[in-house]
């Protein structure tokens, strides 16, 4: 029963360093590959047709708003009132009737004073691996500048290089550590589950038909 005890004790430690190895190891890839491509200077970020702005919800649970939502609605307005996105992609979630991230985030750009012809919303942006995909496949984008806090724009950018999309990105500004806590440490796990969706070759929730965006 010893034996069997230790070799059960070894084997968990080798399955923990292998574990803990991987996951560093996407994160860092991911960091890495794209750190040449996120430009925090406005004037500096090149001009791209088209600009992706990945949702999250307006408020928190306290009922509160929530900062990752307001500061990315920010940057989305500092870029296309500067030139530098053309037209705009918001993409999140709208899995309820009651609930819809790119309409939220709409209406919030329009009283920013973005005219509301130059955005495009997709409604089936349930994962930022959805997203991306569906720039290409469902609105026909082949290069784009997205939009969230670095940590996500650094992750998205990954995934669009992947899938075919030029991608450069413009961080919005982060939050404390003390309040984004849980969402980073959720982000060090969707970076492996970006390694994984490869693997087994993921596919978006949903596609459905093209939306055209003007030259």
């Amino acid at each position: 029963m010893l034996k069997l005890f230790k070799k059960l004790f070894f084997a968990g430690i080798i399955s923990l360093g292998l574990i803990t190895c991987f996951t560093y190891y996407c994160n860092q890839k991911i960091v890495k590959t794209t750190q040449d491509k996120i430009y925090s200077d406005l004037n500096e970020i090149p001009y791209n047709h088209t600009g992706i702005l990945l949702g999250t919800s307006k408020y928190l649970s306290s009922g509160n708003i929530n900062l990752y939502y307001a500061y990315r609605i920010e940057a989305a307005a500092q870029l296309m009132k500067a030139g530098k996105i053309k037209y705009l992609v918001i993409s999140g979630d709208n899995s309820r009737k009651d609930y819809s991230e790119p309409e939220d985030m709409r209406n919030d750009l329009m009283l920013a004073g973005i005219d509301s012809n130059r955005i495009f919303l997709d409604y089936a942006g349930f994962r930022t691996f959805d997203s991306m995909v569906r720039l290409r496949e469902i609105f026909s984008q082949k290069s784009t500048t997205v939009i969230s806090q670095k940590f996500h724009v650094e992750r998205a950018i990954y995934i669009g290089e992947k899938e075919g999309i030029t991608s450069i990105g413009y961080p919005a500004q982060d939050v404390s550590q003390y309040y984004g806590f849980r969402t980073q440490v959720r982000e060090i796990f969707a970076r492996v589950k970006v390694f994984l969706d490869a693997l087994i070759n993921t596919q978006p929730k949903f596609l459905g038909p093209k939306v055209h965006i003007p030259e």
